[in-house]
């Protein structure tokens, strides 16, 4: 794809994560992939140089996962371990918390998972019920989280939980690192129809005890946008925004590669006096997804320039588009690629056929296209709200 208006460095990213890319792609070994992309540097460009990472931001970490999923081998849990809980973790953890998980974040050592989604809660965040009660040494978590990613793989799981303002008596918002092993921290596989390395589950947290420090930014008050109890809010809305925006490159990755096999395959396959690619049925949609798939691009791209500069409100405007935009621009690329190659898209030799269900998941995760359009609606169009 077209990197005109990249800088020369952003570019060179690509060609070096591309080529990667291309000596593991499809079928690869997720483990062995994810090591060589932490030693290269590549998993912790986001991350501060201070703690072992490249000191970039979105705009390069996206630039990563993008082109590993454009060679067939995307790495999901990039949208998880250093994009949601390394970008949380870099602006508001303690330097204790960022000393401990860091490093290993950036050179892939480590992996941390991120749980939010309840049962009952939906894409509601203000009806998450995990609630964390102070004690004399700590805390202790209660409750249940669904498709969490990775949990299995992760050395902690950053849990958004609710704990209650003694002032008001209302419940806020707070994060906290539970290593995997924690007692009472309890896991179930969801038995998913995904061609995908890394799992889901179900999470339920029975009076899970954990140290003080296991808050999110300490236990004490800060200075606003910091950390403790009162910037739960203020650090789940700063990762939400990199899960968006690395849901986009994800996207545009399986998109991507969906449409190089399609193209590939129009310019070799011939029935009558030249190539299927030659006939405008064939072409034309081809060309269409290739369009799409730039404008989204586009769109990420300004999101990332966004939320590197600091601008959060502007991000997550920017940030709900790209993940829309891309997510429609990959369903339609897969769908196209595998109607190219007719009854060839639905065999393991092309590997198109697992897209199919792979590319849906940009869709409804981890927000809904429904709820992007409500945000736009009420953010950008000012239109009053249904609830």
């Amino acid at each position: 794809m077209s990197t005109d208006i990249e800088p020369r460095e952003h570019t060179e990213l690509r060609a070096a994560v591309a080529a990667l890319g291309r000596r593991h792609g499809p079928g690869f070994d997720r483990a062995a992939l994810w090591s060589e992309a932490g030693k290269l540097g590549y998993l912790g460009v986001n991350l501060p140089e201070e703690y072992g990472g490249g000191g970039g931001g979105m705009a390069e970490l996206s630039i990563v996962l993008e082109e590993t999923g454009a060679a067939g081998a995307p790495l999901l849990m990039m949208v998880v371990s250093p994009a949601i809980c390394g970008t949380v973790i870099a602006r508001f953890g303690t330097a204790e918390q960022k000393a401990a998980w860091l490093p290993g974040l950036a050179d892939g050592s480590r992996t941390m998972a991120f749980g939010i989604t309840e049962p009952d809660a939906g894409s509601n965040s203000h009806r998450i019920t995990t609630t964390a009660t102070r004690t004399e040494d700590g805390w202790v978590l209660n409750g249940r989280k669904v498709f969490v990613s990775g949990v299995d793989i992760a050395d902690a799981t950053l849990i958004v939980g609710r704990t209650s303002d003694a002032r008001t008596g209302t419940l806020k918002a707070c994060l906290f690192i539970v290593p995997r092993d924690t007692p009472g921290f309890g896991r179930r596989p969801i038995e998913m129809e995904l061609d995908a390395d890394e799992k889901q589950f179900e999470l339920t947290l029975d009076e899970v005890r954990l140290p003080a420090d296991a808050l999110v930014g300490g236990g004490t008050s800060h200075a606003p946008g910091r950390g403790g109890e009162d910037a739960g809010l203020l650090q789940l809305f700063a990762g939400l925004n990199p899960e968006r925006i690395m849901t986009a490159a994800f996207a545009i990755g399986m998109g991507r590669f969906a449409l190089d096999r399609a193209v590939a395959y129009a310019k070799e396959r011939q029935v009558w006096k030249a190539p299927i690619g030659a006939h405008q049925a064939i072409a034309h949609p081809l060309a269409q997804a290739r369009i799409e798939l730039e404008l989204a691009r586009l769109m990420m791209q300004k999101a990332a320039k966004l939320y590197d500069a600091g601008d959060d409100l502007g991000a997550g405007e920017a940030a709900n588009m790209a993940k829309y935009a891309a997510a429609e621009a990959c369903v339609k690329a897969v769908d196209t690629a595998v109607h190219t190659l007719g009854g060839n898209g639905l065999t393991k030799e092309f590997g198109l056929a697992r897209l199919i269900t792979a590319s849906r998941v940009a869709r409804i995760a981890p927000v809904s296209r429904e709820m992007i359009l409500n945000f736009v609606s009420h953010q950008t169009l000012g239109l009053p709200k249904s609830y």
